[in-house]
């Protein structure tokens, strides 16, 4: 396993990792003072009193004196593609429980860096957006995050360890907090990230085995249903007032943001995990050769074996993410072509968002409405 030069390797037992190194850069947001203390009874004020009201403590609510097995997978058997490969099977079975765990650890890894990243620029918002509900409720996202960070690190520590960050979603993040305007942020967060995340947190609940990781992503998911309402509801007003040029540049802000997801989606497969060096560490640290491992997925993709979304699980590109930013606006004349050019498919079908979103604990009914 290769090391870069800047090299910070963690190491658990006979696991070895090297992390992400830290990141300190210059934020160009303004800071907006507010002394219209005006809170209404808006959609925005009723999103606040639903996060007051269901805010929740982990050593609470979740069983964290639960052991988990990694001979009984934490995500159902027939979810997973890696089950379903003859060079898998081949495996011993101490190898194939570790990169189950593992494989499921370096995943999780990626909730919690995006939860950290989400915490970040929910900070962001609340110093620098000038309405003071806005204010009030950005502050509620920022606690939710703070736990998230904290009941995901707490877990993938419990399965495995903590994997590094992902490069495209380190950049998709980067660019969202290194932006100039609090609507960026909040596009960049609550409608991109939030909408990836609200999809993962969906299909991870639909197959997880683990009643703690059930449990932890049910009540994270009812977090970030709030936090993609938010997006819609307090930036949809803004932006159907917004000077034409401005709202196009927001239009172009979105549209970059998802072209770094989507590019990223797009490479698909062995070529995919081939690019992320996190994923490359969960084969060395289960013992498995990375050349064999690839070869072993290439043939199984030669077989027609692919990952297949199961009922029930939703697409967060399609279903979430490009209706939620269709519905504010961003979908202009002049973006329109960007998208189809990069084969994003535009959807402008509201239902499995409207089902996800608001703070309602909407698993069933989200799933639902994607069957």
């Amino acid at each position: 396993m290769s090391t870069p030069s800047n090299e910070n390797v963690v190491e658990k037992g006979d696991w070895k990792v090297t992390m992400n190194p830290d990141d300190i850069y210059k934020n160009p947001m303004d800071i907006a003072w507010s002394f219209a203390y005006e809170f209404g009874e808006d959609k925005v004020e009723d999103l606040y009193k639903r996060a007051k009201q269901n805010q929740w403590d982990s050593d609470e609510l979740l069983p964290w004196d639960h052991e988990v097995d990694p001979s009984n997978p934490l995500i159902a058997d027939r979810s997973s593609v890696y089950h379903k490969i003859p060079f898998f099977q081949k495996l011993s079975k101490s190898q194939q429980e570790t990169f189950t765990a593992h494989s499921t650890a370096q995943l999780l890894s990626q909730f919690l860096h995006g939860e950290q990243g989400a915490l970040m620029t929910a900070a962001c918002v609340t110093h620098s957006v000038p309405d003071a509900g806005a204010k009030l409720y950005a502050a509620t996202q920022t606690m939710d995050e703070a736990r998230h960070v904290e009941v995901y690190a707490k877990y993938c520590d419990k399965i495995a360890m903590t994997y590094p960050m992902s490069p495209w979603l380190k950049a998709l993040i980067d660019a969202t907090l290194q932006s100039d305007r609090h609507e960026k942020v909040m596009i960049g967060m609550n409608m991109i990230v939030e909408s990836l995340a609200l999809g993962a947190f969906n299909n991870m609940y639909r197959t997880t085995n683990c009643p703690l990781l059930k449990k932890l992503t049910f009540n994270v998911m009812r977090d970030e249903s709030r936090h993609v309402s938010f997006g819609h509801v307090y930036l949809g007003p803004v932006f159907a007032k917004m000077h034409e040029d401005d709202r196009e540049e927001m239009a172009q802000f979105a549209f970059d943001a998802v072209n770094v997801l989507a590019s990223a989606q797009m490479q698909g497969g062995s070529l995919a995990s081939r690019a992320d060096p996190g994923f490359l560490m969960v084969l060395d640290n289960c013992g498995i050769d990375q050349d064999d491992f690839f070869k072993g997925m290439e043939e199984a993709e030669e077989m027609g074996i692919a990952q297949a979304l199961p009922p029930g699980q939703i697409h967060a590109l399609e279903d979430l993410m490009m209706p939620a930013i269709a519905r504010v606006g961003l979908v202009t004349e002049r973006t329109r072509p960007l998208y189809e050019e990069a084969g994003i498919p535009i959807s402008d079908d509201l239902s499995v968002l409207e089902a996800m979103e608001g703070g309602n604990p909407a698993a069933e009914t989200g799933a639902a409405a994607a069957e």
